[in-house]
């Protein structure tokens, strides 16, 4: 798949993570220009065929809108972002939920409606969410993520749905634990080898968002590994 997004251009949100970094690092290898909203003040270094945009809240619909609107015309839209807690149920209060919500749902449908417009005025594209493996093997003291993640989904398998006659394909991948620095640093006796590494899940992202996809949508993508 080298060069095969030569000349195009991509939104990546969270790219700034273990996992976004991974996935930029594939999307420029095959020749995309990668956009990356930030949330934080500062951008990454700067690097050949990357764009990033610091200070940007993707929960803030108008933020959101304004960011794709000044894009160039986009193939592919592939979000990321998001954050992770657990607690309790009996102990999870409205905030909790709230807040898994904001970062893990609200974020992306903001950014798939955006990228829907994006995607129609152009002909088409690709689209991929992040939802998790607890979708489908829910954990205990993570409800509030679950039914962020599963939101996720539901969104995923309904845009897909939408958007069928529009050229445009819509899929998620479920990755369980990833192995990244802050997981091992928080997991220290844990079988590391059985995680998917960043840089596999990141290899079917790149499929998922490109032409070489021109069946699947509405997938939601078993990426575990051996855990």
């Amino acid at each position: 798949m080298a060069d095969s997004f030569a000349g195009q251009h991509v939104v990546i949100t969270g790219g700034d993570g273990a996992l976004g970094q991974a996935v930029v690092r594939a999307l420029r290898d095959a020749g995309a220009t990668c956009h990356l909203p930030l949330f934080g003040p500062a951008a990454p270094p700067a690097a050949a065929g990357v764009a990033a945009a610091p200070g940007i809240d993707l929960s803030d619909e108008g933020a959101v809108t304004a960011y794709y609107a000044a894009l160039p015309p986009i193939t592919a839209s592939i979000h990321l972002a998001g954050g992770f807690a657990s607690r309790a149920f009996v102990d999870t209060t409205r905030a909790d939920l709230e807040a898994q919500l904001t970062m893990n749902f609200i974020t992306a449908f903001l950014c798939c409606r955006e990228a829907v417009r994006a995607m129609r005025k152009g002909g088409g594209g690709r689209i991929v969410n992040v939802a998790a493996r607890v979708v489908e093997l829910p954990t205990a003291g993570m409800t509030a993520y679950v039914v962020a993640k599963s939101a996720v989904a539901a969104l995923t398998r309904a845009v897909a749905d939408e958007v069928r006659n529009d050229g445009i394909l819509v899929n998620a991948v479920l990755p369980s634990i990833i192995d990244t620095p802050a997981n091992r640093k928080a997991m220290p006796n844990a079988d590391v080898a059985r995680w998917p590494r960043p840089e596999d899940v990141a290899r079917t992202i790149r499929w998922l968002a490109s032409a070489e996809n021109t069946l699947t949508s509405g997938a939601l993508v078993p990426v575990y590994g051996r855990s």
